[in-house]
């Protein structure tokens, strides 16, 4: 094939600079090397026991036909009663799009809402996917430099000053990948109040808020029926490999998406979504509630430990499992930083650079979804190698 027939828009999408340093974590694996990884945002966890046997039935029972593009009935009902439950929400069963993975839920929005030359606005840093989805539909991802004053979030006033003649929405991710903060409801609530002014569209990854720690359980579908939410099956629910998410959508929207969902997708793995249905039993949310507690035990352990060894935290991250910290006190390059930790200290966090251009020199992301023995041998070795750094100085 000649390369020049190679469609223009991928330009616009970089690679995971972050799988250089995987691929030499790799090669240091296999020359024998024990290393610790907190650099992959998947939980430690696997699904519930009363998940995994809801799979092995649909599988005995032979349940495993495509299904509607929307999803399983009960599996929306399920989601639907989970809503009214945690956040007090009436979200019809309607309303919901279940779809393969948190990435289907994006790539299908984004279809829907993104179109050629059109910005959408989101934060820097933020995940670097949503960019590139954005991309993918011929948009342009207009990212705004947001630091620790505000939670390396979007703001009302951000979205009122960056919003152009060509911007259509906004993308935004409350608790954040990488940085683990939320945005406060009545910021959330400005800016969609600021977005709907202006004709636009809200789009929330809400794949972490299952994760949040401090504070109410809280959905930017609170804000309104126009606001589009995606959540996964991967974080809260342990269930990463599944590869199971879904879309609420306003009512108007729900046909456009599933048109698109039959002729791009067909629909989510059925055995998947069998098996998910079980998530929602009162025995099995316990559960989730208990490792929720273990992650937010973890946070508090992280952030202090990493502050001692010449960290700096500056927004105690209320969700997820990440810790976004400034290392400009300890290396000049975050990149070569992340490279010295994983060669000298065997310890793999990820470097700012894919998050985007403003914190990407000064910032490492590190993942606390591993068990708090590694958590304490990773400080343990880093306090060493931060140790020989300051004495070779």
């Amino acid at each position: 094939m000649n390369l020049n027939q190679l469609a223009a828009r991928l330009q616009h999408i970089a690679p995971f600079h972050v799988m250089e340093l995987s691929k030499k974590a790799a090669v240091l694996e296999q020359q024998g090397r024990h290393l610790i990884h907190m650099g992959i945002g998947e939980p430690d966890f696997t699904a519930p026991p009363a998940v995994v046997e809801a799979a092995t039935r649909a599988m005995t029972e032979g349940k495993m036909q495509y299904t509607s593009a929307t999803g399983l009935p009960q599996l929306r009902a399920a989601i639907s009663d989970h809503y009214r439950s945690v956040y007090g929400l009436e979200i019809a069963p309607e309303r919901i799009v279940v779809t393969a993975g948190a990435s289907a839920a994006l790539l299908l929005a984004c279809a829907a809402l993104v179109e050629r030359d059109s910005e959408v606005l989101m934060p820097d840093p933020s995940y670097p996917c949503n960019r590139h989805f954005v991309a993918a539909f011929e948009g342009r991802a207009k990212l705004i430099a947001s630091g620790p004053e505000h939670r390396f979030q979007l703001s009302a006033q951000m979205v009122r000053e960056h919003w152009g003649s060509a911007t259509r929405g906004v993308l935004l991710a409350s608790p954040s990948n990488p940085t683990g903060t939320s945005i406060l409801p009545d910021e959330l609530r400005a800016i969609v109040g600021e977005v709907r002014q202006r004709g636009g569209f809200t789009i929330v990854d809400e794949i972490y808020q299952g994760l949040s720690y401090e504070g109410a359980p809280f959905s930017a579908l609170s804000l309104g029926d126009d606001v589009v939410v995606i959540n996964s099956f991967s974080k809260y629910f342990n269930m990463t490999g599944w590869r199971l998410g879904w879309l609420v959508l306003p009512p108007a929207l729900v046909p456009q998406v599933e048109k698109l969902a039959q002729n791009l997708l067909i629909c989510a793995s059925s055995i998947a979504q069998h098996a998910a249905v079980a998530c929602f039993t009162p025995q099995t949310l316990a559960l989730y509630e208990e490792r929720k507690a273990e992650f937010k035990r973890r946070r508090d352990y992280i952030v202090p430990a990493l502050e001692s060894l010449g960290f700096t935290v500056p927004v105690m991250p209320d969700g997820a499992f990440y810790v976004y910290a400034d290392c400009s006190a300890l290396a000049d390059d975050a990149d070569q930083l992340s490279l010295d930790m994983l060669n000298e200290a065997g310890v793999v966090l990820v470097p700012g650079l894919d998050f985007g251009p403003f914190t990407a020199r000064r910032y490492i992301r590190l993942s606390y979804a591993t068990s708090m023995e590694n958590l304490q041998e990773a400080v343990a070795r880093l306090r060493v190698f931060f140790e020989k750094r300051r004495k070779a100085a």
